[in-house]
């Protein structure tokens, strides 16, 4: 009897009616598809109205609600209000453009649920393939190794774990960084992405163990300067350990000499690698990979598929040459987690090659985009969007108001508008109100920053959607916005 009104009362998350929710899933996917098809009708972005934030205020559920009325609130106080980097004129943060199907491999795999820490099933092995071909597409040899992570902070972060391990002089894993004998250095341009100050940080290692190397005009890094600093640390005490080359700037998109840092590396006996985040894709680009010659060369990349190659977020790649480096600093097998000959665990455990045991399914959107636009579109995507800035460049040399601020190297344009002979805060509070009201009008969204110490606007075309007509609109509209802000 007991056993009776046990199984009455068990309870599970299934529906209690499948056709209920066949209809509104394709209600959904219905709705999902316009909502792609018709970005370009929408404002880029649109700001949320004080009730509709306080929507997300509310306090716990602790009760049911039908899943159609759940599904409801988000067509009201969700999707009306995205961050808008689908749309084709958004070119703030160095954000894809997502697609269609890899939003279907998103749900395609949380139905599928496998938790990729590793094992014996479809999931895990194609992870595997969609690294081994992220190794192909980089140039990198077979004996390498890779991991999906969440994104390029994460990818950095693996190389560099990896590259102070291997040059640590100590088992930094048994006895910890105070054993090193000599404090390590490592080396990245005075443009290098601040995650990897949270890095050496995260490390162990302290912020000063980053030294910035100068750059030049052109915000690549100073290749001498660099040799200067490795031997003046070596005098002082230091361990010069690793160079952090970048493969497409924040700021500016400027390329290091990627085959000079490489050769230097090789001279000083330092772990070379490259931040190609923003750039390192360039390779698969027929007219433009020639502009990351030498990545190929590298001890460690880290790059991004959810930038050019349009994935869902999150989607982090770090890549090693020394597979058994990399292992060896991540692996771990307590007695829950053996392999074994047979079943389940018949396979190696992907979470061996990084930090996290739980890892989602993110190989399968890497897949499903790759397998049905093939990897020779994705490069002339790139190119794309390198002539597009080359167009923008074009434009702004053709209006006197408007001043380039940096050299173009690939997609990234840093310009402002400068109508008059003005000091330089009353120029970065004109634009900061441009960049502003275009946003706040739905026009198009631009990011701004500092180059050499001068504040700009800065548009980084990653996007398959933009075309030139956009980019005409963005000149047209920054001329007339910053003409009425002028005039008051």
């Amino acid at each position: 009897m007991e056993n009776q009104k046990s199984a009455l009362t068990e309870e599970t998350l299934d529906p209690a009616e499948w056709g209920d929710l066949q209809g509104l899933a394709r209600q959904i996917v219905d709705d999902a598809i316009a909502h792609v098809r018709d970005v370009r009708d929408r404002p880029v972005w649109t700001e949320m109205p004080a009730d509709k934030k306080s929507v997300y205020a509310a306090p716990v559920p602790n009760g049911p609600m039908p899943l159609s009325d759940v599904y409801g609130e988000l067509c009201e106080n969700l999707m009306p209000y995205p961050m808008g980097n689908i749309h084709p004129r958004f070119w703030m943060w160095y954000m894809g453009s997502g697609s269609y199907s890899g939003a279907l491999a998103e749900f395609i795999a949380a139905i599928d649920g496998s938790n990729l820490g590793g094992g014996n099933n479809a999931a895990a092995f194609m992870d595997t393939q969609v690294v081994n071909w992220l190794k192909q597409m980089m140039g990198f040899p077979d004996t390498a190794s890779g991991t999906l992570v969440s994104g390029g902070s994460m990818a950095n972060i693996i190389g560099l774990t990896t590259a102070r391990n291997a040059k640590a002089g100590v088992d930094v894993r048994a006895e910890g960084v105070a054993a090193i004998p000599r404090p390590l250095r490592f080396y990245g341009s005075d443009q290098v992405h601040s995650c990897h100050q949270k890095a050496v940080e995260l490390l162990g290692l302290g912020n000063k163990a980053l030294r910035r190397v100068p750059t030049g005009p052109d915000f690549r890094m100073d290749v001498a300067a660099l040799r200067a600093m490795i031997i003046e640390d070596r005098k002082a005490g230091f361990c010069p350990a690793a160079v952090i080359a970048t493969a497409g700037t924040v700021n500016t998109g400027a390329i290091d000499d990627l085959a000079a840092i490489g050769a230097l590396c090789r001279d000083e006996d330092l772990w070379f690698h490259v931040d190609g985040c923003i750039g390192a894709l360039i390779a698969i680009a027929p007219e433009n990979g020639h502009l990351v010659a030498g990545l190929e060369g590298a001890d460690s990349v880290a790059l991004d598929p959810h930038k050019w190659l349009h994935v869902p977020f999150e989607a982090g790649c770090a890549l090693v040459r020394d597979g058994g480096l990399h292992r060896d600093t991540f692996a771990v097998h307590p007695e829950y987690l053996e392999e074994k000959p047979r079943g389940i665990a018949a396979n190696e455990y992907l979470h061996d090659y990084n930090l996290q045991t739980s890892r989602a399914f993110r190989a399968l959107k890497v897949w499903m985009t790759l397998k049905e636009h093939g990897v020779d579109k994705f490069g002339r995507l790139i190119d794309q969007n390198i002539a597009q800035a080359t167009y923008l460049e074009g434009l702004i040399a053709e209006v006197p108001e408007l001043e380039m601020m940096a050299p173009r190297e690939i997609n990234i344009v840093c310009f402002r508008y400068c109508p008059s002979d003005m000091p330089e805060a009353e120029l970065r509070a004109l634009n900061s109100e441009v960049m502003l009201r275009m946003q706040e009008e739905g026009i198009a969204a631009l990011s701004d920053t500092t180059v050499g110490g001068r504040h700009c606007l800065r548009v980084a075309i990653c996007n398959h959607r933009t075309r030139r007509a956009d980019l005409d609109l963005l000149v047209r509209e920054t001329l007339r916005i910053g003409a009425e802000v002028v005039q008051g």
